[in-house]
């Protein structure tokens, strides 16, 4: 039963990070009304909401929450370089493009990093996550550097999944 007690916690806990990290986000501000507001909110939900935010057998550690924060620069890094692409693309007289529909494998075996690896690559400018089977992604790229699956995965997913993979293993 003490197994079961300490999931629970982990998944309030978990849930109540997520809910407080977005309640900061929206509201801008570190006054103490405001976190002291959001921090009961967010309570307050986790303690309702937590066994349908969090999946069962996910395992809370510190490591893994450094593996996380240190995943989010590396993620607006590749959003930003894939912006100014797009954008050269796009004004360049050409527009250099060669669009095309490329398989990728991945060493992920959670559907939560499966999940996750596939929004990285379809919130990053010029590439859409189209399917998911297995260990494959079908993505749409806006120019297609390689067709081999070995190159295109390092080119796409290598660069998320290398963070990823510690955090959902």
């Amino acid at each position: 039963m003490s197994g079961r007690s300490g999931s629970t916690v982990s998944r309030g806990f978990l849930t109540f990070l997520a809910l407080f990290g977005v309640w900061l986000a929206l509201v801008g501000t570190l006054n103490w009304e405001e976190l002291l507001i959001g921090g009961v909110l967010s309570a307050v939900a986790a303690a309702l909401g937590y066994r349908y935010m969090i999946p069962v057998g996910v395992n809370f550690s510190l490591r893994k929450l450094a593996y996380l924060i240190a995943y989010i620069p590396v993620f607006f890094w590749e959003m930003i370089k894939a912006n100014f692409d797009v954008a050269y693309r796009v004004l360049h007289p050409r527009m250099p493009i060669r669009p095309g529909i490329v398989l990728i494998k991945t060493g992920l075996s959670s559907d939560s990093g499966k999940l996750a690896l596939a929004n990285s690559i379809t919130l990053t400018p010029g590439t859409l996550t189209m399917d998911v089977r297995g260990d494959s992604l079908l993505i749409h790229w806006i120019n297609v550097k390689s067709e081999k699956t070995e190159e295109a995965t390092e080119i796409i997913g290598g660069r998320f999944e290398r963070f990823l993979r510690r955090v959902f293993s």
